[in-house]
């Protein structure tokens, strides 16, 4: 409070709290390979629920979706399609019912609200500021008797946010408006801060970006939801047919923490076809060797 830290900044007085009054009594001291045999056999066979994509391919890659208490990273280059990502699994995760909450520290809430409004309408997107306020109306009403979930986005300043900053909204969002998330975006993951640690000049990127990504999935596992974000390629990534985990920009520290990171690879050859290719970096929930690559349609006017 005194500020004389030389740690943490006053923004990690909550979690020193919460940490402070996180005194437990359970009698619980761990789990008995013999006596709590029968309780690990349930949970061999229970089914995990997962949040399913609208796309076949990666339900295959993912056996069946994002689980729950994870952080998924997309990662492409400049203008390679990262916001284009996350705003069509954050409109089809709406279309199936679910409630959406997406974090944008790049882009303003209408521009990202506006790219979901493309994808859902399947208009392009610099064709939605010439239609009629009732014609728009109408397809908004359209979309809101189709699902029953529900969307709420929240802008940020870039490198101002960490995941304190998220947990009070998810809080708010609960109390003011009823809302409790089924997956959470982050847009991106590169330009959030730490709630524990300040960036200075003796921290390096490494570190700090592990840090943020470590709050980040802490997020996930404390809401019990999916965390999903985006992060950019560096130098070597960009405009070429092929990049591996060594080609994501700032941290090696960010892919020693996520469960599944995508690559999204875009060249002229792909643009041309009306295509881009993912590649599977890293994945926690299914084979790496199985579709290590695929080609998926793009629309990018129509953010699809």
């Amino acid at each position: 409070i005194e500020g004389t830290d030389k740690n943490r900044s006053p923004d990690a007085i909550p979690s020193i709290l919460q940490s402070a009054l996180s005194i437990s009594f359970s009698s619980a001291v761990g789990h008995s390979y013999i006596d709590d045999a029968a309780s690990r056999f349930e949970f061999y066979t229970r089914k995990e629920e997962r949040i399913p994509f609208d796309l076949e391919i990666l339900n295959k890659i993912t056996n069946g979706g994002l689980p729950k208490k994870t952080l998924s990273m997309v990662l492409a280059e400049s203008g390679g399609g990262k916001s284009l990502a996350l705003c069509h699994f954050a409109a089809a995760n709406l279309r199936k019912g679910k409630n959406v909450l997406y974090i944008t520290l790049e882009l303003a809430e209408e521009r990202i609200a506006e790219r979901i409004d493309a994808n859902l309408m399947s208009i392009e997107v610099n064709n939605i500021k010439n239609m009629s306020r009732d014609a728009y109306m109408t397809k908004i009403d359209n979309i809101a008797s189709k699902s029953h979930g529900k969307l709420f986005i929240k802008e940020y300043p870039p490198g101002a946010a960490h995941a304190g900053h998220f947990r009070a909204l998810i809080e708010e969002l609960k109390i003011k408006k009823n809302f409790v998330p089924d997956v959470i975006y982050v847009d991106y993951l590169g330009i959030c801060a730490s709630s524990r640690v300040k960036m200075s000049g003796s921290m390096n990127s490494y570190s700090y970006l592990k840090y943020v990504s470590e709050e980040l999935r802490g997020l996930a596992v404390e809401f019990d939801v999916p965390v999903v974000s985006a992060g950019q390629v560096n130098r070597s990534g960009f405009a070429t047919s092929d990049f591996d985990l060594t080609s994501i920009s700032d941290s090696m520290g960010i892919v020693h923490t996520c469960d599944l990171i995508l690559g999204m690879i875009r060249t002229e050859e792909l643009d041309a076809l009306g295509n881009t290719m993912f590649k599977q970096l890293k994945n926690r929930f299914g084979d790496l060797g199985y579709y290590t690559r695929f080609v998926v349609g793009i629309n990018r006017a129509k953010m699809k």
